[in-house]
């Protein structure tokens, strides 16, 4: 890490295809273009690979998963390497016969994995039916040392419970990562959705102020149908960088594709720590 602790930090917000393989080729383009506004670090959003698939049980949808070290982090390790960027890689995994997670992967800026979260909050709420496709987490909460520092890595719905926040950075994690995919339903966006999505961004902000850190939110765009005769997902984007004090430093809108590459200097992390006093965990 530079001495002056300053990098810059990017988020990918876009909207997701039917084809892997295209969304794929899409988030490479979009972690280059972040590189070249000085990114040094890029995350991607929840399940890039995929439309929302989650909005029916369905045991085709198996199919879309792969192994890791597998195809995706191939690709993107390459990237990685060739581009000197940390890169956090949502993926979905198939683990072994019958054992799937939604995953992250975090390649370090020489191409290699240098952490891998499982995610522990599992929904199973409507046209969000995650239980039925994924195994909740086994790797614990933590903190996940790369080149340019130590980053906590959690998934979308674990973004609503402060004990996971807390005990990543307990772990040491200056910067927690939370790729995400978020929206309203159709029905409900007029009466309730300034409301839902004020909610999930004073949470996630929350976070910052409590443990001190940064926090860093990519979503996803587009309205997604994925099941016949349903309203399907309006996904709300909006994805945002506040600092550890829970300043919006950047913010995307809500329905159109960005790349937001923002400055952080994470000397302010040891400075406001240094003023609320966080303690590590009692061993």
């Amino acid at each position: 890490m530079s001495q002056d602790k300053k990098i810059r930090v990017g988020l990918v917000q876009m909207a997701c295809l039917s084809s892997p393989g295209k969304n794929l080729e899409r988030a490479v383009e979009k972690i280059v273009q972040a590189v070249r506004g000085g990114a040094a670090l890029v995350c991607l959003p929840e399940l890039f690979c995929s439309q929302y698939f989650c909005q029916k049980e369905d045991p085709s949808f198996f199919d879309l998963a792969e192994p890791i070290p597998g195809h995706s982090t191939e690709v993107l390790g390459q990237v990685a390497k060739q581009n000197n960027v940390v890169i956090i890689v949502p993926i979905f995994e198939r683990r072994t016969s019958g054992i799937y997670h939604n995953s992250i992967v975090v390649l370090d800026s020489d191409g290699s994995i240098a952490g891998l979260y499982r995610k522990m909050h599992i929904p199973d709420d409507p046209a969000y039916y995650e239980k039925f496709y994924f195994t909740p987490g086994d790797k614990g909460f933590q903190a996940i040392e790369t080149s340019i520092g130590k980053v906590g890595t959690l998934l979308c719905w674990d973004q609503w419970y402060p004990e996971a926040a807390r005990l990543t950075a307990l772990q040491g994690a200056e910067m927690l990562f939370y790729p995400t995919a978020i929206g309203w339903h159709p029905s409900e966006e007029a009466q309730e959705g300034q409301s839902q999505r004020d909610a999930w961004q004073i949470i996630q902000r929350s976070h910052a102020i409590a443990n001190g850190v940064f926090v860093i939110s990519a979503n996803r765009v587009g309205h997604e149908k994925t099941v016949e005769g349903e309203d399907g997902i309006k996904f709300w984007g909006s994805s945002f960088i506040c600092d550890p004090l829970g300043v919006v430093l950047s913010g995307a809108t809500v329905d159109e594709e960005e790349v937001l590459v923002t400055e952080i200097d994470l000397r302010l992390v040891e400075e406001v720590l240094s003023l609320i006093h966080i303690s590590e965990p009692t061993r």
